[in-house]
């Protein structure tokens, strides 16, 4: 069922802004009386699934789910229509309209994207709010289990004091800017540590078996209990949470582990607390030092701050406050975004090799049904769609305007002969591209 939740998430959450992205072409297109041949969700390699032509222009699905597309007359597309492109200029083409025409009708699907990505920040700023995780409130420090930012110095317990100079009210921020960061404070024992980051830090963390950055430490609690487990008579039952073990007490599971290789082998004395009472068990702990069940999958920040592990902030805002709100996380996702893409083209940080494709944003969707969560993800990959479209590569939006810009700026148009080879190359460029991100989510995958 988890996996049902999370396909129908991605697929309507791409399908919506394949769509609308290619909505940015086509009125445009309209508009300026360009006729538009075929408009298709998915692309139909040999077929479409369901097609219907209702005027000029043929709508479908294809069967491909690899974007899709809208092929305007007259137009050097990855349609390499060459056979069009010989025939004489026709008044309703792409080719026969002045360049500032052209360049609208380019641009239409990224301002489409922005504009998308903006609206979604401004409603659900309005609607949800905002509540996040306040740092000040994790007063003992963050989990760490990656051997990659072990051994730059950072530890399980340290406090997270400034990322590149800036102190972060809320956790999710923090989060966001550890990723390109540069330089880390942390506070431990009651000192300060400056840590800098290596220049290949995303690279390493990108082929880690861990590749998980700071974590909010959470209490021990149980959410299976297998019928082989030393444990399954205990008494035990999911939701309890384990608060002592032999008189010791134990506040976050991150301290288990180490603490039951010393009693491995015993029955021992444990305080649970269930409902809001505290109980006593007697459990039994393995030669290898551990209980044998399962702790929950997920934890939420409300039972978290109902249980004294933290502290929430939450913001509630009018209408036309969430405008000035909304245009706030907008600009700065589309910066944080840009930072990303920069390490991510700096081949010294090794930022390439944690590029995914198809199966890693499939990944960020969560596995319960959450239209808050939907949205957020949306909102920010219709920003990612729109950002990649603005590269100047050949076969993408971004090429088409910079060839648009160079005939505005010098008044020569480039050759069609030029703009087909430069589409053929841009073409297989993109499908290297695309080959290198979803080979990168196989080889996580086989990991």
């Amino acid at each position: 069922m988890e996996f049902v939740i999370k396909i129908s998430q991605f697929l309507l959450s791409l399908s919506l802004l394949i769509i609308l992205h290619e909505f940015g072409h086509y009125l445009p297109a309209r508009a300026f009386k360009t006729r538009v041949e075929k408009f298709f969700l998915f692309f139909d390699v040999k077929f479409a699934l369901v097609k219907k032509k209702i005027g000029d222009t043929v709508y479908g699905i294809g069967w491909l789910p690899l974007g899709g597309y809208v092929k305007i007359s007259g137009m050097i597309d990855e349609s390499m229509d060459k056979e069009q492109m010989a025939q004489p200029p026709q008044p309703w083409e792409f080719r026969s309209k002045p360049a500032w025409q052209r360049l609208i009708i380019m641009l239409g699907g990224v301002i489409v994207n922005f504009i998308i990505a903006f609206i979604i920040y401004i409603f659900a700023s309005f609607y949800y709010g905002d509540t996040d995780v306040a740092t000040e409130s994790l007063r003992d420090g963050f989990w760490v289990t990656s051997p990659v930012l072990q051994d730059i110095g950072i530890q399980t317990g340290d406090k997270i004091v400034s990322i590149d100079g800036e102190k972060y009210e809320n956790y999710t921020d923090l989060r966001k800017n550890f990723i390109v960061a540069d330089e880390v404070v942390i506070s431990r024992d009651g000192e300060t540590k400056k840590i800098t980051l290596p220049e290949d830090f995303l690279g390493k963390l990108s082929t880690s078996d861990d590749r998980s950055l700071v974590q909010i430490r959470i209490p021990f609690i149980v959410g299976k209990i297998p019928d082989t487990s030393a444990n399954a008579n205990s008494g035990l039952k999911v939701n309890d949470i384990i608060t002592s073990v032999n008189g010791k007490e134990i506040r976050y599971f991150d301290q288990f582990a180490d603490y039951l290789k010393t009693i491995k082998g015993q029955s021992v004395p444990v305080s649970i607390l269930r409902d809001n009472e505290t109980r006593e068990l007697t459990m039994n702990v393995s030669e290898k030092g551990r209980f044998g069940i399962e702790t929950a999958a997920s934890v939420s920040f409300s039972n978290l701050e109902r249980l004294g592990y933290l502290s929430l902030n939450k913001k509630e805002y009018g209408f036309f406050e969430s405008f000035g709100v909304g245009a706030d996380k907008f600009v700065s996702q589309i910066g944080g975004y840009w930072q990303q893409l920069k390490k991510i083209f700096t081949p010294s940080t090794g930022a390439y090799k944690g590029v995914g494709g198809f199966k890693a944003i499939f990944d960020i969707f969560p596995d319960t049904w959450s239209w808050q969560s939907f949205w957020s993800i949306t909102a920010f990959l219709s920003i990612m769609l729109g950002v990649l479209n603005l590269l100047p590569i050949p076969a993408l939006d971004g090429g088409h305007v910079m060839f648009l810009l160079w005939e505005m700026i010098s008044g020569k148009k480039p050759n069609d002969r030029f703009m087909e080879y430069a589409q053929m190359i841009g073409f297989f460029l993109l499908i290297a591209l695309l080959l290198f991100a979803n080979g990168n989510d196989i080889l996580r995958a086989f990991k």
